[in-house]
């Protein structure tokens, strides 16, 4: 399919302006080392080559995490299909009904990924059939790549309401009742806080989770470049008296 006109123009704009700063970065770091490298442009040299090898260095792990990480889409596959049962099942009868005293499990979720099902099958695992109720809470968050108008946000939005949707209908496959909350925002914890409330008064008996992946080796690198939303979340809720569990994702 071909670019529209308008399209062509904003491609060439934007590469017009990309190459206009190329050029010049580029003509006054030569001359800076040209032209001063023994009275200091040498350690411009060697503070711009440490920069690139840092962002490389970074990029390299990121990518590393990346390819750990899909090992897990396979129970997206697996999800999707009709069988076999991942999950036990309930016995009911329709559609599940919703039983405002039964246990309560919160999963915080980023999209319908291996993640996010990883968390919930490590939930099964640990708790058993203790929880008859599920709300999935996913965040949209906006950022430099979202916040470019209207329509940009309301794409955001149909897209997280997709995938708590995903989640929703295979909890009631298996016969358990199920909601999803969404929030648009550029904060995830306070997103997540403001929709506690809510949580609260609808589900009484109910307890938060979140998963956190667990590296093969853990580091300083690991820590800094990896955020840990769900202790966060946990340190938030604690000061509303909310139980808040974290569930280990091995990559």
């Amino acid at each position: 399919m071909w670019p529209v006109p308008w399209q062509t123009c904003e491609w060439h704009k934007k590469l017009l302006v990309n190459g206009v700063g190329l050029v010049l970065t580029s003509f006054i770091l030569v001359s800076v080392i040209l032209l001063k490298f023994h009275e200091g442009g040498w350690i411009t040299l060697l503070v711009t080559g440490a920069l690139i090898a840092v962002v490389v260095f970074i990029k390299r792990h990121y990518l590393h995490t990346e390819r750990l990480l899909l090992r897990l889409n396979d129970l997206v596959e697996a999800a999707d299909s009709s069988q076999p049962s991942l999950l036990p099942h309930q016995p009911v009868q329709g559609e599940p009904r919703f039983d405002p005293l039964a246990k309560t499990a919160v999963l915080l979720v980023n999209g319908f990924g291996g993640l996010g099902l990883h968390t919930l099958f490590t939930l099964f695992r640990l708790y058993g059939d203790v929880f008859k109720n599920f709300v999935f809470v996913q965040v949209g968050v906006v950022d430099a790549g979202v916040f470019k108008g209207s329509a940009e946000i309301e794409r955001l939005k149909a897209h997280v309401q997709h995938e708590l949707d995903r989640y929703v209908e295979f909890m009631k496959r298996h016969g358990y009742y199920a909601e999803g909350m969404s929030g648009i925002g550029v904060d995830v914890i306070e997103e997540v806080a403001a929709m506690a409330p809510k949580i609260f008064e609808r589900f009484p008996q109910v307890m938060f989770f979140g998963g956190q992946l667990v590296f093969p080796q853990d580091s300083f690198l690991t820590r800094a470049l990896h955020n840990y939303t769900a202790f966060a979340l946990q340190r938030r809720l604690y000061r509303q008296g909310v139980a808040v569990g974290i569930l280990p994702i091995r990559v």
